[in-house]
């Protein structure tokens, strides 16, 4: 059992690899007096999370149930909770719903969908024993404006919003708050991990004249002016650590735009996203 300060809340994190939104977290909770279990898929992506002792740092692939049963072992050995989950493990995938490998659709699912349901499922048991905790999903201001190019990756988070909003119910009896938390254009470094993956699909056939525009599309939330990572953080671990949390908040880049279309008619939200995101080679 860990000797730290009992009363500090214990908070699992997935994804923090450096240059995203989990490390960012990571670091931001830790600065906030809890004690932090900083996890990605890979270890050598959090060498500098390793060199701080006040983080706990675990290998972790949400995809896999003995990875995620070994680290909720670990931490239960450890510290004997687990106060707040942050399911922020998500991948971007990027290409047309007709032409991109289903291969690619299920590893985006596999991820971002159930594995922030394994996650979840592997947490709960631990916080209704404690008749308290938080669960934290991050989904993604384009559920409130699907657009061209990005459908696998904004299903993925349209499925977090609504097993959130019934998690939300579901768990409320047993004292668990679950936040939505979902991220503007935050400056982080997804996009290129997602054109990686698209430039090892095969060649485009119907929609090869688009393919720059694809590209594009993994990038346009890091080319006009994101919300530093560190900022969103910072926002985000303020809201959370409320003794009642909010059941939603989302903060960054293009909140404010995106939930404005959200209210617009579907033939205007068409017409904007074709004009800026549909631009043949």
């Amino acid at each position: 059992m860990d000797n730290g300060d009992d009363e500090s809340p214990v908070v699992l994190i997935t994804g923090c690899s450096q240059g995203g939104i989990g490390h960012a977290l990571a670091r931001e909770f830790s600065e906030k007096g809890c004690r932090v279990v900083a996890t990605s898929r890979s270890r050598s992506t959090m060498t500098d999370l390793e060199q701080d002792p006040r983080l706990f740092v675990q290998e972790l692939d949400v995809q896999s149930d003995q990875s995620v049963s070994r680290v909720m072992s670990s931490v239960i050995d450890k510290f004997g909770q687990i106060d707040v989950l942050v399911n922020n493990a998500g991948v971007q995938c990027v290409g047309p719903l007709a032409e991109i490998p289903i291969s690619a659709v299920e590893n985006t699912f596999n991820t971002n969908v159930f594995g922030s349901m394994r996650m979840t499922q592997a947490v709960v048991p631990h916080m209704v024993s404690k008749k308290k905790g938080k669960i934290v999903n991050v989904g993604s201001i384009t559920v409130m404006a699907p657009g061209p190019w990005a459908g696998v990756y904004t299903a993925t988070k349209a499925a977090i919003h609504a097993l959130t909003d019934t998690l939300r119910l579901e768990l409320g009896p047993f004292g668990i708050d679950v936040i939505n938390v979902v991220p503007g254009g935050i400056r982080t470094n997804i996009a290129n991990s997602a054109v990686a993956t698209f430039n090892k699909m095969p060649e485009l056939k119907l929609f090869k004249p688009y393919e720059e525009a694809i590209r594009e599309r993994a990038f346009i939330s890091q080319r006009m002016k994101p919300t530093p990572a560190e900022t969103f953080a910072k926002d985000t671990v303020a809201v959370v650590l409320k003794k009642n949390p909010p059941a939603w908040f989302s903060s960054g880049r293009y909140s404010t735009l995106m939930a404005i279309m959200y209210h617009m008619p579907l033939w205007f939200k068409d017409f904007l996203q074709k004009k800026v995101l549909m631009k043949k080679d």
